[in-house]
């Protein structure tokens, strides 16, 4: 939510900000001097189009953003609870029909942005064989584009609709939803139908990271790789699951007047939140709880579970050598899970954000093996552990400095080929947000950010047994990326 007038002065000085911008300018470039070695490239995707944020709410009510978050776009318990609420303040400004009939709950967004993208360990094509390579990249660029409305429809009766588009416009619908408020006059009882985000405490949707490598959380889109081919690892775990997609199908949620007490039950269909019916024929389920607390000055302090369980085909449907008419079609489905822990720890002005995950993919998911053939020799389901900490330091309303430090650990293998630390992933991420525009009718941050990745035993870009020896597949790959940019919403 963005500031509905602009009631305080700029918090900081000008020499503090010229400052700010020099240290800026500085570490972009300490960044392009530590990544050298330009190479023939692809691009890395950015992720700002990721995150939500509607300044349609301060024009409607008239609230500061600080009334519903700490830092655009990522919410306060107030937020937190008007969000609970289906966007209703319950009072006669939430149905439409008290509204100036030229409100309309709608803004854009879009980030303008340079941005440098950078990969070791490469196996391009030299004169005599095989490379070890630097790839890199940078350029000025622009991020997706969201075009979101939402609002009530009338008391008690929610929608919300997100087309977005990649930097090509190419558009396809991040969220769309109907939601039913309060039924049987209880809090406890608010049905969602359509599709949504997942109730995750820390939000991928909301949060302060925008560059390829940082604008993910790792530990929610993890995928173990196994059989080796040629000396690298490939990603042949058929379980394209990730906890921060939006999902497809109905949410039940319920809770306290302050939302301090939260609880959400989920049905989802089993196509990791595609349009269609997909190929599962199966339906996940979802659940999370949690409870907030205050601690005297420190603040509000929230802790929360969730639990994510679903099953996914293994074998395709053919007909005559060919796939049947519902092309896509699956049988033989497996089982996979999710679970873990959350939190939300306040202390004054900095945040911090310790999240835990166990996963499991059956033996047959994480082999890439139909459930009619014989499994590898000595496969197991592979499990494996992740989570990250991530703090924000708020040094007044319109600054706020981030980082994030996240691990993901195999504990168990698929095959007893796969190396020990096979899939392992590191990455950093560190930046900042300052606000100097925040009205109600737009707002824009100038985002600087640098995030680095370390996986094990993944080689984006294939290749033969290796150089010198070592298969291309048993060198850690480092990724990094480096954005400079303008986030605006309007």
């Amino acid at each position: 939510m963005i500031i509905s007038h602009l009631k305080c002065k700029l918090g900081l000085k000008s020499s503090l900000l010229h400052s700010i911008l020099l240290v800026s300018s500085l570490a972009i470039v300490l960044a392009l001097s530590v990544l050298t070695d330009s190479q023939p490239v692809y691009a890395m995707p950015l992720h700002t189009a990721n995150v939500r944020a509607i300044p349609a709410f301060a024009r409607k009510y008239g609230l500061p953003c600080s009334a519903c978050h700490t830092a655009w776009p990522e919410l306060n318990n107030f937020g937190q609870t008007f969000r609970d609420n289906g966007y209703q303040l319950n009072n006669d400004h939430d149905s439409p029909i008290y509204q100036d009939p030229g409100y309309f709950p709608i803004t854009m967004r879009i980030t303008p942005n340079w941005h440098r993208e950078n990969t070791n360990h490469q196996p391009l094509d030299g004169a005599s064989g095989p490379v070890d390579a630097r790839v890199s990249q940078s350029g000025f660029d622009l991020s997706g584009m969201d075009i979101w409305a939402t609002g009530t429809l009338y008391k008690n009766i929610t929608f919300s609709l997100l087309p977005s588009s990649d930097v090509h416009a190419s558009f396809h619908f991040e969220n769309a939803y109907i939601r039913f408020d309060n039924l049987l006059k209880s809090r406890w009882l608010n049905l969602k139908v359509g599709k949504f985000e997942l109730d995750n405490m820390i939000s991928e949707k909301r949060f302060l990271s925008l560059s390829a490598n940082g604008g993910l959380y790792q530990s929610y889109h993890f995928v173990p790789s196994n059989a080796p081919v040629n000396g690298v690892a490939v990603p042949n775990d058929t379980n394209g699951f990730g906890l921060g997609n939006n999902a497809l199908g109905v949410e039940l949620m319920g809770h306290s007047v302050n939302s301090y007490t939260r609880y959400t039950v989920s049905v989802l269909s089993g196509n990791d939140g595609q349009t269609g019916l997909g190929s599962s024929r199966s339906y996940d389920g979802f659940a999370t709880f949690s409870q907030a607390f205050q601690v005297g000055k420190l603040g509000l302090q929230r802790f929360g579970g969730f639990a994510y369980v679903g099953t996914r085909p293994t074998i395709p449907l053919t007909a005559g050598g060919g796939t049947i008419a519902l092309s896509g079609t699956g049988d033989g489905n497996k089982s996979f899970y999710r679970v873990g822990f959350s939190a939300q720890l306040n202390f004054a002005k900095l945040t911090v954000l310790p999240f835990f995950i166990h996963g499991y993919d059956s033996v047959f998911l994480g082999t890439g093996t139909p459930a009619n053939q014989p499994l590898p020799a000595g496969a197991m389901a592979p499990t494996w552990n992740g989570g990250f900490v991530e703090t924000h330091f708020q040094l007044n309303p319109q600054f706020v400095l981030t980082q994030r430090v996240e691990k993901i650990r195999m504990s168990r293998q698929a095959l007893p080929t796969n190396p020990l630390h096979q899939s392992d992933i590191d990455a950093y991420t560190v930046g900042y947000r300052w606000y100097p525009i925040m009205f109600s009718r737009g707002g824009l941050a100038f985002h600087n950010e640098f995030s680095l990745t370390k996986t094990q035993g993944m080689q984006p870009l294939g290749g033969g047994a290796g150089i010198g020896g070592t298969p291309f597949g048993a060198l850690p790959v480092w990724s990094n990326s480096a954005l400079a940019g303008f986030d605006l919403a309007f």
